[in-house]
């Protein structure tokens, strides 16, 4: 009786077998998994096509901030040259600023000098001729004394200026 079973038990194996082949079922099992397969092939490919995409964009963002570094250090060094010019400029402007109150306070002085030494000489010439007047009118009188003031006045005055 075991042997019935087992050729029955085979004899429907190979029914269902031959049912399933009548009704495409392996063919439909084939275009399912290829279609799978072309799915999962597609999602690969798409995958691959994201992550070459993303590695150009990680790229492109690396050579970006390395030019914008560079860009700021030359920035940073041109502001830096830049200070250093000005800084020089201002220190020369200053100099010859300070160069020139001193020459102008120096004139200023020297003018203030010669003036003074000009009223000096101009009070020293009035009290000179002041005194001589005084003197020559006390000792000498007459013609001779008018002409003798009137010659020391034009002497004083010739040697005073």
């Amino acid at each position: 009786m075991s042997l019935d079973a087992s050729f029955w038990a085979l004899v429907g194996l190979i029914i269902f077998f031959v049912i399933m082949i009548y009704y495409g079922v392996p063919g439909m099992i084939t275009r399912s998994l290829d279609g799978r397969a072309e799915r999962i092939q597609k999602e690969l490919d798409e995958a691959r096509q994201l992550r070459e995409e993303a590695q150009a964009l990680l790229a492109e963002y690396q050579r970006k901030r390395r030019e914008a570094e560079e860009e700021a250090e030359q920035i940073v060094s041109d502001a830096k040259a830049e200070a250093e010019r000005m800084t020089e400029e201002a220190n020369a402007k200053l100099e010859d600023m300070i160069a020139r109150r001193t020459k102008a306070a120096e004139d200023k002085i020297s003018q203030a000098e010669n003036q003074a030494i000009a009223e000096v000489r101009a009070k020293a010439a009035d009290l000179a001729i002041a005194a001589s007047e005084r003197i020559l009118s006390e000792k000498v009188k007459g013609q001779v004394a008018n002409d003798l003031i009137a010659r020391s006045l034009d002497d004083v005055k010739a040697r005073l200026n």
